[in-house]
């Protein structure tokens, strides 16, 4: 058997591409929880659509996976999803210089996703497109 870091194995290979799961970029969790970049350069609640579209409009190479992270409490569709992307080409060197890690790639999802549409109409459409759950719904309206 091979592991994923096997000498046979290429950066092409979509095992050697890196992981993000929507927990790294969410500021609503914990570092204890899966967030593994600063609370203020986070995004609140994303989701894995969120990140493909930002880094595929970036110009990376990304795939989706339906896996849900080992932290994640909840089971939910919601927070299902796992984003590939591919850093390095063959030879070991990045195929876009201005994201030569995956903290770079990370980065610059935190800072693209605000900017979505989706995202442009303030909270209310960002608590609405999250999923308001039917608890929520009707609350306050009789």
């Amino acid at each position: 058997m091979t592991t994923p870091w096997s000498p046979d194995k290429k950066h092409s290979d979509r095992e050697r591409w890196i992981c993000i799961y929507p927990a790294y970029l969410n500021s609503k969790k914990t570092r204890a929880e899966g967030r593994i970049i600063a609370k203020e350069k986070a995004v609140e609640n994303p989701t894995y659509q969120e990140i493909r579209d930002v880094l595929s409009a970036a110009g990376l190479k990304v795939g989706v996976e339906n896996k849900l992270y080992s932290r994640e409490k909840s089971k939910e569709l919601l927070y299902r999803g796992r984003i590939r992307v591919q850093l390095k080409n063959d030879n070991g060197i990045p195929l876009n210089p201005d994201f030569p890690t995956r903290e770079s790639v990370i980065l610059h999802a935190c800072g693209m996703i605000p900017k979505l549409k989706t995202r442009q109409g303030g909270k209310h459409t960002t608590e609405q497109s999250q999923g308001g759950t039917s608890k929520k719904k009707g609350k306050g309206r009789r």
